[in-house]
């Protein structure tokens, strides 16, 4: 009899208390201020030579997320990579931009001759991207633009899809190609 009660007394501790530790853990997991997150939306900055902006989750954020519920990814605003970046020329006109970079989306009535492509891409794991190309006109026509050092595609398409398996087992290829010699029959 001695034995179980010290059985029951050491049950009736431990009980409430991996219920508690648990309730805790599902409580901060689901609790997008914890961690040092308080201002989720990532400022964008204007200055030209900021470009894009990244801010990783932290290791606990990432640990947490296995209790979160399921956060899609969110992309808001016109994506521009450098080699869009690169197309676009001082002199080129309103329909030009439009048809390289796509429709601003802020064009502002008091500024008209300024258009606006923020960008914003939130991982579902807490990771977050901004960017803002600013095009300035004058006359209908590019006056300047400011970018900053942008992504290119395959940056971005890596970044959302991970990186790519098939172009880490050819890499080694192309350096064994490199190094081959070509013989030319006549």
């Amino acid at each position: 009899m001695p034995v179980d009660t010290a059985v029951l007394h050491r049950f009736s501790l431990r009980a409430p208390l991996v219920a508690t530790l648990a309730g805790a853990v599902l409580s901060l997991s689901g609790c997008s201020m914890f961690g040092g997150a308080k201002d989720p939306v990532v400022p964008v900055s204007t200055s030209p030579d900021s470009g894009a902006q990244t801010v990783q989750a932290s290791k606990l954020q990432k640990f947490l997320w296995i209790f979160s519920p399921y956060r899609p990814d969110i992309q808001q605003g016109n994506f521009i990579s450098q080699e869009m970046l690169t197309q676009l020329k001082v002199g080129q006109t309103r329909e030009q931009v439009k048809f390289l970079l796509g429709t601003p989306l802020l064009t502002d009535v008091f500024h008209a001759d300024r258009w606006d492509f923020p960008f914003y891409l939130a991982r579902g794991d807490g990771e977050l991207t901004s960017s803002r190309v600013t095009v300035y006109f004058k006359d209908n026509k590019v006056e300047k633009f400011d970018g900053g050092n942008l992504p290119t595609e395959k940056e971005y398409i890596a970044r959302i899809a991970g990186p790519s398996k098939v172009a880490a087992k050819e890499a080694p290829k192309r350096e064994e190609a490199g190094s081959a010699s070509i013989k030319i029959n006549k």
